[in-house]
């Protein structure tokens, strides 16, 4: 009667949470040009909230530039507010029917707050996995009320979902320790690299002076 709790139905559903989880940090401003930063903004054209490259050609000519090719120029400027409403924090240039979107670079601050804003997506993904692990063990309390499942099944299936769970968990940690490496390498390529490099071309004038 095992058949009847089916594990695999849970470890989908945390698949998708890790999958949700990774498509939310990569829509993080972090100081690199990424198409996927636009994704959670929606443009309110022709009666309905639609998203931006389903309205236009979204690339990335440059490392920190996003261009947006608007297919219908009536749709621009409703494009343009989108962006400007939303919380990516960029002001768009507008040329004609073409959008571009140049990223400011990562100042420490901003690096900070990236720290906090993905470590608290980091939880809240990490709950999500807990609440389908709770789901996963009130069906087996169920089963097990309703003598669908024998005891040690039952004890079976929940160190199954257990192990899953703590699987995905240390997925998430992997995946948070990454993106915060990956943050600190663009704030550093991008704010203390430079200052190196001024510093370095003063000495070397001063040495031929």
């Amino acid at each position: 009667m095992s058949s009847e709790f089916n594990e695999k139905n849970y470890s989908s559903k945390m698949d998708k949470s890790i999958s949700s989880f990774k498509k939310d940090i990569s829509t993080l401003r972090t100081g690199r040009a990424n198409v996927n930063m636009l994704d959670t903004i929606k443009v309110d054209v022709y009666g309905q909230l639609m998203p931006i490259d389903q309205l236009g050609t979204v690339s990335v000519p440059e490392a920190r530039l996003i261009s947006i090719q608007v297919w219908d120029k009536s749709n621009t400027n409703l494009i343009e507010s989108a962006i400007q409403k939303s919380d990516l924090g960029i002001n768009p240039q507008i040329d004609g029917q073409m959008i571009r979107l140049r990223i400011p670079d990562l100042t420490e601050e901003r690096r900070k707050d990236l720290i906090k804003i993905l470590k608290n997506m980091g939880e809240k993904a990490k709950i999500s996995l807990r609440n389908i692990r709770r789901e996963a063990n009130e069906e087996l309390k169920k089963k097990l009320k309703d003598k669908n499942i024998s005891e040690d099944q039952n004890k079976n299936f929940e160190k199954t979902i257990q192990k899953l769970t703590d699987l995905n968990v240390s997925n998430i940690e992997k995946i948070l320790t990454q993106k915060e490496k990956e943050i600190i390498q663009i704030w550093i390529s991008s704010t203390i690299l430079p200052l190196l490099w001024m510093a370095m071309a003063g000495g070397e004038e001063k040495g031929i002076k």
